[in-house]
């Protein structure tokens, strides 16, 4: 597909680096030069300087034979602009980032209006992905599948765990429990591992089941944390204000610091039952006369990486159950490997994975039944759900008798409000949902798993 991306800057670079490796034709607009020298030295992409809301640049970036335009600047208005100028020029679907609340009000006035075939906002998704953290406080990251029927949960072996030396097929007898565990990360690796894999101390799993089985999981291995009840959030950004909203609205109390006071006095009026304090985080004294000791989980989402990281440190060392950080910069989160600080979260990275899942979606010409898409293991690893069709080539057969490619594994079946964990028996019908862990970049469509 030919793909053009309007803005450089961190979720652009991140977006384009994504469809370049999954073989896209991709083309990158942005007026700073030094942006553009970079992203043509870094990426195997095309560069074209330019504003993106001028008709000759987006006619120089190939617009006339785009299947797709994501509108990515800093600006929402120029994303608008963009987005309606690639439209007339002949672009096939246009994706326009837009972040203030008062367009996202209007959500689908702008999307009919404007042209737009879907309308991304960094902020909130990374506010939702956070909101799932904390509902599910044991685990350090949680993906949802059909409305919450099946989750893949991340979870570290520490040392001396029940985990160490357990093969994967004695998991379940050991522990009691039916969950799956389909990742394992280990020495900068990643794995799909068989029922003989050995799980060590330091491995990342990645672990799928029900809800109640997973809880059942963590108690198991002496991880369960207790429900999430009061929540400090360090920064009054945008996303404090729709995680603030979303926790509310699970019955969770709130206290927002903040230390800009004009902000302060915008978050009361947008946030009225939460208590909004005006101090700066990075003092100790500050989080503490607030009730950093009574709190179950901390939440810093400030603009600065320096202040989240600083903060949720000092939240560490005061036992604070549940602890979450949001970095802008990747390489803070390679720094933060073996800090204890688990629940590291990115808004870029999220937002790349959902505009991942649209263009996969979009690159089978059937129409995909990909219905979501989760990366797992920096990227390396995809866990996908598939509807079944009546003639997909796994219906019927047990999968036993199925010769499904390498690096391949069916991680769940669910059907209809029934959840599977697959073995050697299972049989797939029409109309189920197939929960699929592969290799990234490798699936477009449910008949993409058999060798």
């Amino acid at each position: 597909m030919k793909i053009i991306i309007a803005g450089g800057g961190k979720i652009g670079h991140s977006v384009a680096a994504i469809l370049a490796d999954e073989g896209h034709d991709v083309t990158v607009i942005d007026h700073n030069a030094d942006l553009i020298t970079q992203l043509s030295n870094e990426l195997d992409v095309i560069c074209v300087e330019g504003s993106a809301t001028s008709s000759d640049t987006l006619r120089e970036a190939g617009a006339a034979e785009a299947d797709l335009l994501l509108a990515a600047t800093q600006h929402d208005e120029v994303n608008m602009v963009c987005g309606i100028s690639a439209r007339h020029l002949g672009v096939q679907h246009v994706i326009a980032r837009i972040r203030d609340p008062e367009y996202l009000n209007q959500k689908t006035f702008l999307r009919e209006a404007l042209g737009l075939d879907m309308i991304v906002n960094p902020d909130y998704e990374c506010a939702r992905e956070i909101a799932r953290i904390l509902r599910f406080p044991s685990a350090v990251r949680v993906d949802t599948f059909s409305k919450g029927s099946v989750e893949i949960v991340e979870h570290k072996v520490v040392e001396n765990s029940v985990l160490e030396g357990v093969m994967l097929k004695d998991l379940g007898a050991k522990l009691g429990v039916r969950v799956l565990v389909s990742v394992v990360e280990r020495g900068g690796e990643a794995f799909i591992p068989n029922g003989l894999f050995a799980l060590h101390a330091g491995d990342r799993l990645s672990v799928t089941g029900t809800v109640k089985e997973l809880r059942r999981f963590f108690a198991a291995v002496g991880q369960l944390k207790k429900p999430v009840r009061q929540v400090m959030i360090v920064g009054g950004s945008r996303t404090a204000v729709y995680l603030t909203r979303m926790l509310q609205e699970s019955g969770m109390a709130v206290t927002v610091i903040e230390k800009d006071r004009e902000r302060c006095e915008q978050l009361c009026d947008l946030l009225p039952d939460a208590h909004i304090v005006c101090g700066d985080a990075t003092h100790s004294d500050v989080l503490q006369e607030d009730g950093l000791g009574s709190a179950d989980a901390f939440v810093a989402v400030t603009g600065e990486d320096g202040d989240n990281i600083v903060t949720a440190m000092y939240a560490r060392q005061c036992d604070v159950g549940k602890i979450v950080v949001k970095v802008n910069h990747d390489h803070f989160a390679d720094i933060l490997e073996g800090s204890g600080l688990d629940s590291i979260v990115s808004a870029k990275e999220l937002v790349a994975e959902q505009l991942a899942r649209y263009v996969r979606a979009m690159s089978n010409s059937a129409g995909s039944s990909m219905e979501t898409l989760y990366r797992l293991a920096d990227g390396r690893v995809e866990a996908l759900e598939f509807r079944v069709s009546e003639d997909a080539a796994c219906v019927g057969i047990p999968l036993r008798e199925l010769k499904l490619k390498p690096n391949t594994l069916i991680a769940a079946v669910i059907r209809g409000s029934k959840s599977i964990l697959p073995d050697g028996g299972t049989v797939i019908l029409p109309g189920d949902h197939a929960i699929i862990v592969s290799a990234a970049g490798k699936l477009e469509k449910l008949d993409d798993i058999i060798a």
